[in-house]
């Protein structure tokens, strides 16, 4: 799944090639992928609509609209937002077409079809259950040390919970973890105020070089010109069972928490 800098990618992309382009038309081929507030069909509420801004909140692409409305598009596992161009093939597994009035068309694909793209009333609090942005001034560290304060819970779950922080997933917290040098197990509240702000650092910065790579394609993912990103050349642990740890060079092990595959090193992560 997409996660921060991946997102953050595409949402940098977009914002160059389809801020200020107006829609024409939609074709929705799978209705379940394009949903509306209630009573509002979403094909026949776009077109007119011009793309003032394309940014990022969490995992989630964000396309501002001339009325005041959103466009918010979770990709999920394997969701591509691609530009096309007058006289391009349709892109494999599109589902959602966006026309614009010069021609050009905006693509979204999924081929597990668990992504959506949501058009948002001006007024709706569609992220009000979403943490803070962890490349934000918001986020400190005197707040995250309180943010983990009482929290039982491993500390690579409540990374990976997007109601505290929002945009880190198995990738990005497997890798801070490991740079932090932090079992990923260990409950929240039993980090020291040391390990903690190791912690706080090691995300801002793994989540900054990551996105200076435009984002690791370890599976699916491409930016909006259908490009890789970078980033998986240079990871320390995730995917790397058996290999030796850049760190030390025990092997990496891979253990599961909260049912997610985590990779990390029994001697450096204490």
């Amino acid at each position: 799944m997409p996660e921060l800098p991946e997102v953050e990618t595409i949402a940098r992309g977009l914002a160059h090639t389809v801020a200020g382009k107006t829609i024409e038309s939609v074709k929705i081929h799978l209705p379940k992928m394009a949903v509306a507030p209630p009573g509002v069909v979403f094909a026949a509420a776009l077109p007119g609509e011009r793309i003032e801004g394309v940014g990022r909140r969490a995992k989630y692409v964000v396309m501002e609209l001339s009325s005041g409305r959103k466009l918010v598009t979770s990709l999920r596992m394997t969701g591509r937002l691609v530009l096309q161009r007058p006289g391009e093939t349709d892109y494999p597994g599109t589902h959602v077409v966006l026309h614009y009035t010069d021609g050009t068309r905006l693509s979204f694909a999924d081929v597990r079809t668990f992504g959506r793209m949501r058009l948002v009333q001006p007024d709706e609090a569609w992220d009000a259950d979403l943490g803070i942005e962890p490349l934000s001034s918001g986020f400190t560290p005197q707040g995250f040390i309180g943010m983990l304060s009482g929290r039982t819970t491993p500390i690579k779950t409540l990374l990976l919970d997007q109601r505290h922080i929002a945009g880190i997933g198995n990738i990005y917290a497997s890798e801070a973890l490991w740079e932090a040098g932090i079992r990923p197990g260990k409950p929240a509240n039993a980090l020291t105020k040391p390990a903690t702000l190791r912690l706080y650092h090691a995300i801002r910065d793994v989540l900054t070089r990551a996105t200076e790579m435009r984002g690791s394609s370890v599976d699916d993912y491409v930016d909006a010109e259908g490009l890789r990103g970078g980033f998986q050349n240079v990871l320390s642990v995730y995917g790397k069972l058996g290999d030796p740890c850049p760190r030390c060079g025990k092997p990496i092990v891979r253990t599961v928490i909260a049912q997610r595959g985590t990779w990390w090193c029994r001697n450096c992560q204490r």
